[in-house]
């Protein structure tokens, strides 16, 4: 189950854009392929994704909190393993 949300390009405004909260979040490359799937604070993962080059695009969706977003990605991940 990719996240509804579509790609947005991993970049500075982006990030400036993100919700300063909990949530998971997809990072992936030009043709679309998801290359992670993980969960935390959106802005600060998202920083550190930039800095470490860590994908071209990324999507992404809050969270009520850090149970709720860990829920997602084992779920998100089990899918995706699952193909």
């Amino acid at each position: 189950m990719p996240l509804e949300k579509g790609w947005k390009p991993l970049e500075r405004a982006t990030i400036d854009s993100v919700p300063d909260r909990y949530g998971i979040y997809e990072l992936g490359v030009a043709d679309g392929s998801v290359v992670a799937v993980e969960h935390g604070p959106l802005r600060s993962e998202l920083k550190e994704a930039l800095a470490y080059g860590d994908g071209e695009q990324v999507r992404w969706k809050t969270t009520q909190n850090r149970t709720e977003a860990e829920r997602l990605v084992e779920e998100h991940r089990d899918r995706l393993a699952s193909r």
